[in-house]
């Protein structure tokens, strides 16, 4: 069957003032009118309503990506896509604007979320060699939810399930041991989204999509997962061995019914590890950052968040 999904698409201008040799910047041009761009991929059949310049614009950033993958590490090449992004505006909840499940694509704002799965998405594509607007859709939503298949009860709302299921898919491994700095376990209990359902928009109105989460919610419950206490992250010597660059951080928490409350990509300085994110503080500009703090004293400050959870991006097929 079929289905008929509305993408929501915009390019954002890479920010002018960031250092050349770092990022590409080119012009946003603005036709008139819109343009239909169909596609099918997965037996799925997309209308784009979108300036075409847009798609131009998104598959040149894959070409760059491809291109500079052949000559560069896939860490390398993770951190050149990563830092495309720096200066995007922090926007949080542009996924969830309708009532309906959508294919939501947009690099006009970003949160922490939407930031790593482009970053995932534009890596696996360059890694296999993809460079046409389709094959980016099919990784933005098989990175996205639970066995590629689009429905809002699918999306991978848990840094958990996101870290589960695309560790199933081949996209990314999560790094842990019983040996040290992975030295912290985390007893999941995530009710968080079932319990405060009145507080987002596309559940609100849907008891059967609460009940649906409810359920994914309990079944996950009472795992127990690894991770590196924040003390650990000051061991620059150990930690370069466990944390690579381009790895994607879960920050762990204790707030109640949630497992992690912020997600980035790990970049190390020579005087440490820091945190490629989109941020909502406005010390920050509440923007997509590179910070000039280190992980370390980010979390210091942050009684709440506990460690890190790390996710190593691996190239896989996209089906």
């Amino acid at each position: 069957m079929n289905w008929i999904i509305t993408i929501i698409t915009a390019i954002l201008l890479i920010s002018c003032t960031a250092k050349a040799k770092q990022r590409e910047t080119f012009q946003r041009n603005t036709p008139d009118q819109l343009k239909t761009l169909a596609c099918d991929t997965m037996n799925i059949k997309y209308i784009v309503n979108m300036d075409m310049e847009e798609v131009k614009q998104i598959e040149h950033f894959m070409k760059l990506f491809a291109i500079y993958n052949q000559k560069h590490s896939q860490e390398t090449t993770l951190i050149y896509i990563a830092r495309q992004f720096v200066g995007i505006p922090y926007v949080a909840h542009t996924l969830d604007k309708t009532d309906d499940e959508r294919l939501v694509i947009t690099l006009k704002g970003m949160d922490c979320t939407t930031y790593v799965e482009n970053v995932v998405a534009f890596a696996q594509c360059a890694f296999n060699n993809k460079t046409k607007w389709s094959d980016f859709l099919n990784a933005i939503k098989q990175v996205r939810y639970r066995g590629g298949k689009l429905s809002y009860e699918n999306r991978l709302h848990y840094f958990d399930w996101w870290l589960e299921d695309n560790e199933k898919k081949g996209f990314v491994k999560e790094m842990n041991t019983l040996e040290f700095p992975f030295t912290a376990t985390q007893t999941l209990k995530i009710n968080y989204m079932s319990e405060n359902y009145l507080s987002y928009n596309m559940l609100r109105n849907h008891p059967e999509r609460v009940k649906a989460l409810k359920l994914l919610e309990d079944k996950t419950n009472g795992k127990v997962v690894r991770y590196i206490p924040t003390s650990a992250l000051n061991d620059n010597t150990t930690l370069r061995k466990a944390i690579h660059n381009g790895d994607i951080l879960g920050l762990v928490t204790n707030k109640k019914n949630l497992d992690t409350t912020h997600l980035g990509i790990a970049i190390w300085h020579k005087d440490g590890l820091y945190l490629l994110n989109a941020s909502s503080l406005k010390k920050n500009g509440s923007k997509v950052v590179e910070p000039t703090e280190t992980l370390y004293q980010y979390l210091k400050a942050r009684p709440f968040n506990l460690g890190v959870r790390v996710g190593r991006i691996e190239q896989s097929t996209l089906y």
